[in-house]
């Protein structure tokens, strides 16, 4: 199969590639386009058969469900069995954004969208071709990231025909994505809900919007081979890796790590949010921005440049352990899980 690659202007997308993308949906193909966290793999999310070829694309276990995305709360309530005032609220504050719902699924929601499970996970993207995407194609759009499983999530359209290329019939190419990771994901099926994937929104932003606590969940769940349905996509152990081997160190180890790597004559990447002056010699360094914001923008697009180096290993400063850095610590964390 031949991928067809279509330019679009992110802010203004072109109508006529809307519309072929839409056609391509609606007749069961996979239609890969930019979000403003990553890029999305979408198929129509109320054909079985089509969301499917999702998982058969991305090489995805049957238990790691996926998101619904819609074009607005009016939407996302014909594919949630119960619509609580706390979703009101999370939505009327939140979309369209990188935030999503964890709710009770209609029948119409086939269930290999949600792994067999009795949850749909939902959100409205705000990036205005994902926005254009739905209105055009006039139905939800199931999506995980664009990507072979477990490998790097893309945030450029390079990054998708890398991994899924010739699997998938179309990719909107949007540019770069801002946000630079996956969204965050909470459950209002638990009392009080439950923080199942952090990302770009964060706790405290969602307590001051429901002006009550959140649960936080152990960041350790979910067995890589676990029949069981996962509530929530991004909760396996190992997720948004490179194929290289990377290994995260906590500031100030580096210097004794590098050392030890380059004594075995290693070709080693460090990625740094503190410019460190003279890099040790045969030592690639990236030095991505100090705030969480910035850092997450850029951190997938920079793994994606040294995996794609012939290195040996990637090391990682890990950033300070606190509640704003709590998103990026986990992809961390889940990149160098062996």
């Amino acid at each position: 199969m031949k991928t067809d690659v279509v330019a679009v202007d992110p802010a203004v997308p072109n109508a006529e590639a809307l519309a072929e993308a839409a056609r391509v949906l609606r007749g069961g193909g996979l239609v890969a386009f930019p979000t403003e966290t990553v890029y999305g793999l979408g198929a129509n999310a109320l054909d079985a058969s089509a969301v499917a070829r999702i998982f058969a694309a991305k090489g995805r276990p049957a238990t790691n469900p996926l998101i619904v995305h819609v074009s607005n709360a009016g939407e996302a309530r014909n594919v949630v069995a119960d619509w609580p005032a706390s979703a009101a609220l999370l939505a009327e504050h939140f979309w369209p954004g990188p935030l999503t719902l964890v709710l009770p699924k209609r029948d119409t929601v086939p269930d290999v969208v949600t792994a067999g499970g009795p949850t749909v996970a939902v959100r409205v993207p705000a990036h205005p071709v994902a926005q254009a995407l739905l209105r055009a194609a006039d139905l939800p759009i199931a999506a995980p990231s664009a990507n072979r499983s477990t490998e790097l999530s893309p945030t450029r359209a390079e990054h998708v025909l890398h991994g899924l290329g010739g699997r998938i019939e179309m990719l909107l190419d949007g540019g770069p994505t801002s946000g630079g990771i996956e969204s965050t994901v909470l459950d209002l099926t638990a009392t009080p809900p439950r923080l199942l994937r952090p990302g770009p929104i964060g706790v405290a932003e969602l307590e001051a919007a429901l002006g009550s606590l959140i649960r936080v969940r152990s960041l350790t769940v979910a067995a890589q081979n676990s029949p069981q349905p996962l509530p929530s996509p991004g909760m396996m152990p190992r997720h948004y890796a490179p194929r290289t081997p990377l290994e995260c160190v906590e500031a100030g180890k580096e210097p004794e790590r590098l050392a030890l790597l380059l004594s075995e004559k290693r070709r080693i990447g460090w990625v740094t949010f503190a410019d460190s002056g003279v890099a040790p010699p045969g030592v690639l360094v990236r030095v991505l921005p100090s705030d969480p914001a910035g850092y997450a923008a850029q951190l997938y697009a920079v793994l994606h440049e040294l995996d794609a180096a012939r290195l040996d290993c990637i090391l990682v400063t890990m950033p300070p352990d606190t509640d704003d850095w709590l998103a990026v610590r986990d992809r961390l964390r889940r990149a160098s899980h062996s």
